[in-house]
């Protein structure tokens, strides 16, 4: 069973070569390119932390408020993905980029002539800005993975990569600006401008490849059928388990970092060495599955758990920061593993429609992960009991996937995603 699958994995790796004629395979590296680029510029919605203390003194918003406008462009990012997915599938890439870069540029501009108004800041931000981001950030990943069928999992892990590290990036610039008497709301509108342009610049180098070859051959088999299967549970559950734990702990870990003894230049370092943690175990997890699998969605669970673990021992300083950034390596596999599983098993046409749906774990899990975590710490004075629950967290979803395996390797596995699904709807 296992030579026929690895058989028939081949065969399929060689149809979506062929694909690729030989001037294309050259033009490749412009889009992943184009794909990096714009995930960065979507990724700096993590940098609102930078701007909402701006908001609150300059403009008379509260945390609450604040806290909401940056939850709600979560939520409607996660469900937005969904119709973008399908028009991503239906229409092409470009079309979706375009849509987000202008929904993105009108977010941002909008909240610039808000005068600080939280409902005018909520539905600009909140609604219209992450609908844009919700609408560009399956298409590059999918546009990536095509250019690069034989290393899909490296691929989908540099251009999420590049989602993480455009947070850290812009709240360095606005930092640097606020900190120097900036309105915020200015910045806001240079962002509309600025990085709107290069989102529409980006958008234009977002192209399928031509397809020269025959390809796979069509599938009875729905999308909606799929998003039923075993599989598709699992992958969804272990997503929801890894994103909730890592929300946990990221959402509390300054608070947690300061209830270690330490001071708040540690707690500042240790949010910046996850990050950075988070950026490189996107790029290594995508690089792992690549070798390993299907293997490495409870290899990625266990491992995770085993750091979180780690915290409920005393730590020196230096250890807690190792710490931080092997905690957000793990954190880091979420966003690329589950979207290569998703792409090798059910194939890539049917990606743009299934990763949102199970993207949506990640949307309950930004609702529940920090919220759990602070909760718990007020309730018990620890946060100890928080990463208990985590560490449970991951152990169940990893032990569950574990012996999940065998679903992966079952001859439905062969026949669901390999008979190809260029006609499912």
């Amino acid at each position: 069973m296992i030579k026929l699958l690895n058989f028939e994995l081949s065969r399929a790796l060689r149809d979506e070569l062929l694909l690729l004629d030989s001037q294309a395979m050259k033009n490749r590296w412009i889009v992943l390119s184009a794909s990096v680029l714009f995930q960065t510029v979507l990724g700096g919605i993590y940098a609102w932390s930078t701007f909402s203390p701006s908001l609150m003194e300059v403009y008379g918003l509260n945390n609450a408020q604040s806290s909401f406008i940056f939850g709600l462009t979560i939520a409607v990012f996660t469900l937005s993905m969904i119709y973008a997915g399908r028009l991503l599938r239906k229409r092409g890439p470009r079309l979706t980029a375009n849509l987000s870069a202008f929904l993105y540029m009108t977010g941002y501009l909008l909240a610039s002539v808000s005068n600080g108004r939280f409902i005018l800041l909520l539905i600009s931000l909140g609604v219209i800005t992450g609908a844009g981001i919700g609408f560009g950030y399956v298409g590059p990943i999918s546009v990536s993975m095509k250019w690069f069928p034989e290393k899909k999992g490296l691929i989908t892990g540099i251009a999420v990569a590049g989602f993480g590290g455009g947070a850290v990036l812009l709240s360095t610039v606005a930092g640097i600006f606020i900190d120097s008497g900036t309105d915020v709301l200015l910045f806001f509108r240079w962002m509309g401008i600025l990085l709107g342009a290069v989102l529409l610049t980006a958008a234009q180098g977002m192209a399928e490849p031509t397809k020269t070859g025959a390809g796979t051959l069509p599938s009875s088999v729905r999308v909606s059928d799929k998003a039923r299967t075993p599989q598709f549970l699992l992958i969804t559950a272990a997503l929801f388990a890894g994103t909730f734990a890592g929300l946990l702990v990221i959402g509390n870990l300054v608070p947690m970092v300061r209830e270690a003894g330490l001071s708040g230049a540690h707690a500042i370092a240790a949010v910046s060495v996850f990050a950075a943690g988070n950026a490189v175990g996107r790029i290594s997890w995508g690089h792992l599955f690549d070798h390993f699998g299907f293997a490495s969605i409870p290899s990625s669970l266990l491992f995770f758990a085993a750091a979180v673990f780690i915290l409920l021992l005393p730590l020196s300083s230096w250890l807690l920061l190792l710490m931080s950034a092997v905690l957000g390596f793990g954190f880091g596999s979420c966003f690329v593993i589950y979207a290569s599983a998703i792409s090798r098993f059910y194939g890539i046409d049917s990606f743009p429609v299934l990763y949102p749906l199970a993207f949506l774990g990640y949307g309950a899990a930004g609702i529940f992960g920090p919220v759990a975590g602070g909760q718990l710490a007020d309730s018990t004075g620890s946060f100890d009991s928080a990463i208990i629950v985590s560490l449970a967290v991951l152990v169940a979803a990893g032990a569950s996937t574990l012996w999940g395996l065998r679903f992966f390797e079952e001859k439905s596995r062969i026949e669901l995603p390999l008979q190809a699904d260029l006609q499912d709807s």
